[in-house]
């Protein structure tokens, strides 16, 4: 996320095309990006836009650095050695998606750009699971947003027996 660039995030098809060249497997990756973080980046355009970089770091020719986002959460009182790192939330999403909001390994993994199995041999493609992908991606921004909407209401998870409205 880090290394972003503007000219690969595509606005009106709700896109960002990760190219292959940056991916650890040398292949092309399609995130879909939900109304959520479309919106939050034409909210952080206006900072960073005339830069190459999505989060430019303080050099504006280069993208911000790998220590940036564990900074970040080790100044709001998380210890990143032992709590949590910006690496992460990758493993927080995934389990979150799977058992919370039961969404199939195989679409998670293909949006986490982890080589998945084929058992029909094809080879990978960088579209596999694109829609389902884009409805797991709203359906995260959604779920975020509501445990945002608790928290400002003081309210923990959910109690048992209730569930997020998604």
């Amino acid at each position: 996320m880090r290394g972003a660039e503007w000219a690969e995030i595509d606005f009106e098809r709700a896109e960002w095309l990760i190219p292959g060249a940056r991916m650890k497997g040398g292949r092309d990756h399609i995130v879909p990006l939900s109304r959520q973080a479309i919106q939050i980046l034409k909210d952080l355009h206006p900072l960073t836009g005339d830069r190459k970089h999505v989060f430019a770091g303080r050099d504006p020719r280069k993208a911000m650095s790998d220590g940036t986002i564990n900074a970040a959460l080790q100044r709001m009182g998380y210890d990143t050695k032992k709590d949590i790192t910006g690496h992460g939330f990758r493993a927080m999403a995934r389990t979150i998606l799977h058992e919370e909001l039961g969404v199939e390994p195989e679409v998670i993994e293909h949006q986490l750009a982890h080589g998945v199995p084929d058992p029909l041999g094809e080879a990978y493609n960088r579209t596999k699971f694109l829609e389902k992908r884009r409805v797991m991606m709203q359906r995260w921004s959604d779920y975020l947003d509501q445990l945002r909407e608790r928290g400002r209401r003081g309210l923990s998870s959910p109690t048992e027996g209730e569930e997020f409205a998604l």
